[in-house]
């Protein structure tokens, strides 16, 4: 049984760190390395910290001794893909394992992003783990990326749905176009078969409740870094930060959600943006992260996790 979201957090209030600016500075990279998708074991990954980071070693934090585990923890989803599926990966046709893309730099940055601008208290390890694992209901926010092929079995979807309509609440992101799209609602129609899609429109106070977030939603839109249009236009409408063609119905970014009967929300999609490369890749280009980093990636993301942990 889950504890309510309320109870994981003792205070969660904006704290900044700088004056007139979100971040002091970004990390300095220490060079880049190939993708943990390719290599890691999701047979025996327990944290994002026991993973070599692609570019720099942010350094662990100690919380409260007697207090280590009322902590907000990132716990990402380890699942399975079905190759023959469509959908683009953005890898070429290449991804194997789209649960461990921006892993672990993405949960580790953020994490220490959410320690350092509020009064939350954070896990410095992160977890990944798989649906089965018995201590899935000691992680209230679970994090799934790259669901364009996820297929989940008949155990993992009880497990979901249990889980969800327990108070546990599902966050997705970086998935684009409408064969992917179309996957995750045939998949969340296995788990919830009585929850239907909703947009989130930008007065809703998940956009408001930390940093005012006014949109529009082509405003709040992340490139994945290797997709970045560098000629991009913040404020021009008709220009798109994201280059090359990533499978029809890519060009706009939805916020959608699944709600459970008190309308609280129990999974938030991010389709078509890619906020989690917005905290990977924060220490490998200055510009990326003056664009997309620093006033969208992380305040969407704390504001999520603001609004999630708290309604």
């Amino acid at each position: 049984m889950l504890l309510p979201r309320q109870l994981t957090l003792l205070l969660l209030t904006a704290t900044l760190a700088t004056t007139g600016s979100l971040l002091a500075q970004s990390f300095r990279s220490g060079g880049i390395r190939g993708s943990a998708e390719d290599w890691t074991d999701e047979d025996e990954v327990r944290t994002a910290r026991e993973v070599m980071p692609r570019t720099f070693q942010l350094p662990p934090w100690e919380n409260p001794r007697g207090f280590e585990k009322d902590v907000f923890t990132f716990a990402r989803v380890i699942f399975q893909t079905d190759p023959q599926r469509p959908g683009d990966t953005g890898f070429g046709g290449r991804l194997r394992r789209g649960w461990a893309v921006d892993f672990p730099d993405a949960d580790l940055n953020f994490s220490y992003r959410l320690q350092q601008m509020t009064s939350l208290r954070v896990d410095s390890d992160g977890r990944a783990l798989k649906l089965t694992n018995p201590e899935l209901s000691d992680f209230p926010y679970l994090f799934m990326t790259h669901v364009e092929r996820m297929a989940l079995g008949d155990e993992e979807q009880g497990i979901l749905r249990r889980y969800l309509l327990n108070g546990g609440v599902l966050l997705v992101n970086d998935f684009w176009g409408a064969a992917a799209w179309q996957n995750l609602v045939r998949e969340m129609r296995e788990v919830l078969p009585n929850h239907t899609w909703i947009d989130l429109p930008l007065d809703h106070p998940i956009y408001h409740c930390v940093f005012n977030l006014r949109g529009p939603m082509s405003e709040l839109r992340v490139p994945t870094i290797h997709r970045w249009n560098t000629d991009y236009e913040p404020g021009n409408p008709n220009s798109n930060p994201t280059s090359g063609y990533r499978g029809e119905g890519y060009e706009t970014m939805h916020i959608r959600a699944l709600l459970d009967d008190q309308q609280r929300i129990m999974v938030l999609a991010i389709h078509n943006s890619d906020v989690s490369d917005g905290w990977e890749r924060e220490g490998e280009n200055a510009d990326y992260f003056a664009l997309f980093s620093e006033p969208r990636a992380y305040p969407l993301g704390i504001n999520i996790v603001f609004y999630l942990m708290t309604h």
